[in-house]
């Protein structure tokens, strides 16, 4: 069998669905946005132990998300050009420098420093791992997506628990623990960089899609394409705002309304997390099925109602109503980004970039400026405006249905 032959075998049998990379992936990612969730898991730590401001912690929940935000796209270019599986375990690597950092402050401006490292380390992770989930899905994308991502957002989803068991009882200082998750991450990122070396071998003895990536960066993008580009990133605008005002901030609101401990906050923000990770599990399969604009219009419009009514409910029924909102917002998370893959084939890392790091990004701009409405006009007005963002999810019906995208790309 010739050297050509037998990589053309190889690569037949690595078009499948990788499961095992899929789940090992999705791994990763829990345990890399589980270093994320340290951040605003202790701002009700460092709001009694260094007396922050709201504002204050907006600007730190900012310097780690717009940091992400900015250069994930940055990185997707460059690896489309140059793909460096490599990169993986070293991100995370500036990750675990920044949780220790995070764990060793005492001042203000040490923190925006160290969550600027975990923020850089996001910003490698991101366009790169959902690189390799592309690579694995075989003909499967919205399931592998949804693997992937649903392994960010459990680990955001532990925020609350990392509050209630790690960062109550110790402080701030308990967050030096979580660089031993960030070891292991680094050690399955660098078996995944192997396999992800091994498959990019295969690709350039074929020359696998090298014309038809080449044209479409000769054609660029049509206007159509751009705008319905530009209506996904509203729609992450919108859906971002809406999950980092309930991130990092309703906590503070049913203390305040409910009369709870810091405890029992962190349980009602567990069930919203916890729903929105099963959601984006369960949003990519059905978008394999059913289409994934149909998905994203649903996810925002069916949410709406219950997002709005969730200030105005006692708590039991506030409860029930995080689990079901949470579940239904996030099931178009990982659609959302496939979605811009297909409208812009062979920009695979930039788009990946593109869509999870403006959702970064926005969640950024949003916990800030949540953050500062929250001092200005109180931390109840706040989340009853925040609670009509995804009623923004109307835009969905001027995207250009999966059919249409699939003309443009044939």
């Amino acid at each position: 069998m010739s050297s050509t032959a037998a990589a053309t075998k190889t690569l037949q049998k690595s078009n499948e669905t990788s499961y095992k990379i899929l789940i090992i992936l999705g791994l990763c990612h829990l345990l890399n946005d589980s270093l994320q969730a340290i951040i605003p898991a202790m701002f009700p730590i460092l709001e009694k132990s260094m007396g922050l401001t709201f504002t204050q912690l907006g600007i730190i929940g900012f310097a780690l998300n717009i940091v992400a935000s900015v250069l994930q796209p940055a990185v997707g270019m460059v690896t489309d050009k140059k793909p460096m599986p490599y990169a993986l375990p070293i991100g995370l690597t500036s990750s675990m420098f920044g949780v220790l950092g995070l764990a060793l402050s005492q001042s203000f401006e040490f923190i925006v420093i160290s969550v600027i490292f975990i923020g850089l380390g996001s910003a490698v992770f991101h366009p790169e791992g959902s690189r390799v989930a592309f690579m694995a899905a075989g003909p499967r994308r919205g399931l592998a997506q949804s693997i992937y991502q649903v392994g960010g957002n459990s680990g955001q989803a532990m925020a609350p628990l990392i509050t209630a068991l790690v960062l109550v009882p110790l402080g701030q200082i308990g967050a030096a623990w979580f660089t031993v998750v960030a070891a292991v991450a680094v050690g399955l990122l660098t078996y995944i960089a192997f396999w992800y070396a091994g498959k990019l071998r295969v690709e350039r003895t074929l020359i696998m899609n090298h014309s038809k990536m080449t044209k479409h960066e000769k054609i660029g993008l049509s206007k159509p394409v751009k705008i319905a580009l530009g209506l996904v990133l509203f729609l992450i605008f919108a859906r971002s705002w809406y999950v980092s005002g309930m991130t990092n901030y309703y906590a503070f609101y049913t203390i305040e309304n409910y009369s709870f401990s810091i405890r029992q906050a962190q349980i009602f923000l567990f069930a919203f997390l916890v729903s929105g990770a099963l959601g984006t599990f369960f949003g990519g399969p059905l978008a394999d099925r059913f289409g994934k604009k149909m998905i994203i219009f649903l996810s925002m419009i069916i949410s709406a109602p219950l997002t709005i009514l969730i200030p105005f409910v006692p708590p039991v029924i506030a409860f029930c109503l995080l689990a079901i909102s949470g579940f239904i917002i996030m099931s178009s998370f990982s659609v959302t980004v496939v979605y811009a893959q297909e409208l812009v084939p062979g920009k695979i890392g930039t788009m990946a970039g593109l869509t999870v790091g403006l959702a970064f990004g926005m969640g950024a701009i949003g916990s800030m400026v949540i953050g500062y409405s929250a001092d200005l006009i109180g931390i109840t007005q706040t989340m009853i405006l925040t609670g009509f963002l995804p009623l923004l999810g109307l835009i969905t019906l001027l995207l250009p249905s999966d059919q249409k995208v699939n003309e443009w790309n044939s």
